[in-house]
């Protein structure tokens, strides 16, 4: 919310622009369904959110570069920014196109308006730099979620020191927060990101990555049943469908019925998955080889059975 309100007091511009299957928040322009047609603005996508309020709101399908370049040339100077999860996370997990993030940051800077990577899920997680780190993109600014916390409830954003001066009390545009800097908080954070400092952390996490996506896949082929595995890190989904997952609308074909026995079957033999087909699953550095080696064994037992 205070990244895109410090977007458009930069720029000043009202347009903001989003991809579907993307979640950036609950503040009311950002809780936005795309409309009918790729340039129309997009509608409420909750009770209690006036159509006003997310009027300037462009609802845009993810892997999409002609869609972006349309919007800009249908809003002319009006584009404040572009708000994009780098790897999108809450629709299960797709990854971006090769030259999709660079596409946007291309379009943005041609277009004099400012691009901001929601890393609240990427952050820290694809690697101490995040997903700007992987992709050797950086954009304008970055948010980020409770992990500079170490868990604890706080959120974050930076970038540009050009852009962030014009926060108040320097610049116009207001941001605050009665726990804003809160001490145990930051210490906890300050901890965590001491200990991925001083650990193999993000090797150990693709390492077991890989062999748990290797795996998975394995396991559907033995047993026939059609899975789109998509990883990137430590973050993975499988989707049960026989066509490859790049966005929302491909995510929305997948089986769910399919999904359903599945998470029952695993949570029969002892793994417990996200309850929904479209929530992303993340490893941890608890976990280890022989976890790893426990879900797999369980995967094919369950697949075989759907």
């Amino acid at each position: 919310m205070s990244a895109i309100r410090l977007a458009r007091g930069f720029t000043r511009r009202d347009k903001i622009i989003k991809f579907d299957g993307c979640y950036h928040g609950h503040a009311d322009s950002l809780l936005v369904k795309a409309g009918s047609g790729g340039l129309t603005f997009g509608t409420p996508d909750s009770a209690g959110v006036p159509t006003a309020f997310t009027e300037h709101t462009i609802v845009l399908p993810f892997n999409d570069v002609e869609a972006v370049n349309a919007a800009f040339a249908a809003n002319r100077e009006g584009v404040a920014g572009i708000i994009v999860e780098p790897v999108p996370g809450n629709a299960g997990l797709y990854l971006p196109r090769q030259g999709y993030l660079e596409a946007l940051r291309e379009i943005t800077q041609t277009n004099g308006a400012l691009l901001i990577f929601d890393e609240v899920m990427t952050g820290f997680r694809l690697a101490k730099g995040g997903a700007q780190e992987r992709f050797g993109i950086r954009p304008d600014l970055s948010c980020f979620g409770k992990v500079i916390g170490g868990g604890l409830p706080v959120g974050a954003f930076g970038g540009r020191a050009d852009i962030m001066d014009c926060l108040s009390p320097v610049g116009p545009v207001y941001q605050a927060g009665t726990l804003s800097g809160n001490p145990v908080a930051m210490a906890a954070g300050i901890a965590a990101l001491e200990e991925l400092s001083a650990t193999d952390a993000y090797a150990k996490l693709e390492k077991l990555g890989a062999v748990l996506e290797d795996g998975l896949r394995s396991a559907a082929k033995a047993a026939g049943v059609p899975v789109q595995l998509n990883r990137y890190g430590s973050m993975f989904c499988g989707y049960f469908t026989s066509e490859s997952v790049h966005n929302l609308a491909d995510a929305m074909k997948s089986d769910r019925e399919r999904f359903k026995k599945y998470f029952h079957g695993m949570l029969a033999e002892g793994i417990y998955l996200a309850p929904s087909q479209f929530e992303a699953g993340f490893l941890s550095t608890a976990h280890t080889g022989e976890d790893i080696e426990k879900t797999i064994k369980a995967a094919h037992r369950v697949m075989k059975t759907l």
